[in-house]
């Protein structure tokens, strides 16, 4: 598929005034993209877990209007949010083209995350594809009205598909909160249909032992980042190890697929750690380099290597490109290690705070 092939060409213009509501969830990368080209593509595949708690839920009201410019305001938990439209503008005027109605309505997006506000999780993810849903099903009201009304429109392409295809536009990571439970994003030789325009749902085999695995959150530290993960993707168009770096995430993805299929849980933890640890090595030796993690980062890491030595646990970590850790691990682990991370891992918390999560399905409509 190509840009072409979500452009809407044709729709109705006596759609009248109503609402939309979404719920998506945010996303944890497995094998981690870092470094984007072009209009927000991938320069390496990526797969993640679709995560359930971690969501925004989003309520878009459009009403008619006929003035040709943008028109929308952005509400967080009931509060007008200025600072959150100028994201949103970028947003519409790189998907226009694709969803050409925009200066057709005003808009009021009204916006709730369920995890505390500045919780250091990435709210991108699940804003986005959020309220890129909300605009699928828009568009799919104005179709069916221009269809009741004679016109020839084609309604061929996925409504998931497109949702992804705009979401990434907003958010690279948000492609991949659409569906669940795996997603892909990004083009990879082993596997068919995965493409960097939109997130794809991982079409291989799948053991029992990675179908219900549980993810908490450790808030180890809620300001803002000191480096955007804009900022950082940038970065990596001069990094000395960008090329190496792109081949050991498609390898170790190659890597993956075999072992999602067997259960092999000791070669999934030795990937997920590695891919963490390598995302942020990028950090550490780029130009400027930069430091996400904090002290406290690593002194979980090193709880966690020591507690899975000593009790043979099936419990490992993942990062985001922040400060947080993700403790990834079965759920016929969940007894005890949710009692490790109380008595323990919560010590190393801002304010004891963490969040428990798990595998999810992807986003819904309200």
């Amino acid at each position: 598929m190509t840009n072409q092939d979500f452009i809407l060409k044709s729709y109705s213009k006596n759609l009248e005034k109503g609402s939309i509501s979404v719920q998506s969830p945010s996303n944890i990368a497995l094998v981690k993209y870092w470094g984007k080209y072009g209009e927000q593509l991938p320069k390496n595949t990526s797969i993640s877990f679709t995560l359930s708690n971690c969501h925004t839920k989003t309520i878009l009201e459009y009403t008619p209007k006929n003035s040709k410019e943008y028109d929308f305001k952005v509400f967080l938990d009931g509060e007008r949010e200025e600072g959150f439209e100028p994201k949103i503008k970028v947003f519409f005027e790189r998907i226009e083209q694709y969803v050409p109605f925009l200066k057709d309505f005003s808009f009021v997006i009204k916006t709730a995350n369920s995890f505390p506000h500045s919780s250091g999780i990435a709210s991108s993810a699940s804003g986005m594809s959020a309220l890129a849903m909300c605009l699928v099903e828009l568009e799919k009201r104005l179709v069916s009205l221009s269809t009741v009304e004679g016109s020839k429109v084609s309604t061929t392409l996925d409504q998931k598909r497109k949702a992804s295809f705009l979401a990434r536009l907003g958010s690279g990571s948000a492609s991949r909160s659409i569906e669940g439970p795996l997603i892909v994003w990004g083009e990879h030789i082993k596997i068919k249909g995965s493409s960097n325009l939109f997130g794809t749902k991982y079409p291989f085999l799948v053991h029992d032992f990675f179908k219900n695995y549980q993810d908490t959150i450790l808030l180890v530290d809620k300001g803002e980042k000191q480096v955007s993960s804009t900022v950082g993707h940038g970065l990596m168009h001069n990094h000395p190890f960008a090329t190496q770096r792109f081949e050991q995430a498609n390898s170790n993805l190659s890597k993956l697929i075999p072992v999602l299929e067997n259960g092999d849980v000791d070669t999934f933890i030795a990937i997920v750690e590695s891919e963490a640890l390598s995302l942020h090595a990028m950090m550490l030796t780029s130009m400027p380099y930069f430091i996400l993690m904090k002290p406290n980062t690593l002194s979980i890491i090193n709880e966690i290597w020591s507690y899975r030595k000593q009790t043979n646990s099936k419990v490992c970590f993942t990062l985001d490109a922040g400060a947080n850790v993700h403790v990834l691990y079965p759920k016929n682990e969940k007894e005890t290690i949710t009692a490790f991370i109380e008595e323990k891992l919560s010590n190393y918390c801002k304010n004891k705070e963490y969040i428990h999560d798990c595998v999810g399905n992807g986003a819904i409509y309200l």
